[in-house]
């Protein structure tokens, strides 16, 4: 067994780190993503083209240091995204034109997603949060949706941002389950 997959189950029980184990992660993964392409054909804007502005650009390094983590550090940076992103879309999204069970079905796929990979890293998990992390999904709210309004727009340009942090989040917790 791996490095990361022995400290994968020394962080918590091998029994709630099962649920890693047993693919109900990426199960999750795929079903947050499927609503988010949901979202998308369900819109009537027009952000084809658009992109998320430089102030709040994707952070790719924060990714990259958290490969390079502890398992258990992998695992809490990938709770603190699924809480971020819960907490993203609870904010005022009644001008995008998306149906309210799918968002509602989406934050609680999110929530479940990060409460069992919670309760994988044990009291690992009440870690101090990543503050560029932080700072990142404060600036979508405040730079993105809140400066245009909670615009359809806005909310479209933040649903394509967090499909990659979800498809980012979701190969981190992947490479705990391939690594040698």
């Amino acid at each position: 067994m791996s490095r990361n997959r022995n400290s994968l189950y020394s962080a918590g029980s091998s029994l709630s780190c099962r649920w890693i184990m047993d693919h109900k992660f990426r199960q999750h993964s795929e079903n947050s993503l499927a609503l988010l392409d949901t979202m998308a054909n369900n819109s009537t804007n027009t952000t084809e083209d658009a992109e998320v502005e430089d102030t709040v650009a994707f952070p790719n390094l924060l990714y990259r240091q958290a490969s390079k983590a502890s398992a258990e550090d992998q695992l809490a940076f990938t709770v603190q995204i699924l809480d971020e992103t819960a907490a993203l879309f609870e904010e005022d999204h009644s001008s995008a034109s998306w149906e309210e069970n799918t968002v509602e079905d989406f934050v609680n796929v999110v929530t479940r997603q990060a409460d069992n990979l919670r309760s994988c890293i044990g009291s690992h998990g009440h870690k101090k949060k990543n503050t560029k992390l932080h700072m990142h999904f404060r600036r979508l709210s405040h730079h993105v949706l809140k400066k245009m309004g909670h615009s359809a727009e806005a909310w479209e340009l933040i649903r394509k941002e967090i499909k990659t942090h979800l498809m980012r989040a979701d190969q981190l917790v992947s490479s705990l389950l391939t690594t040698n």
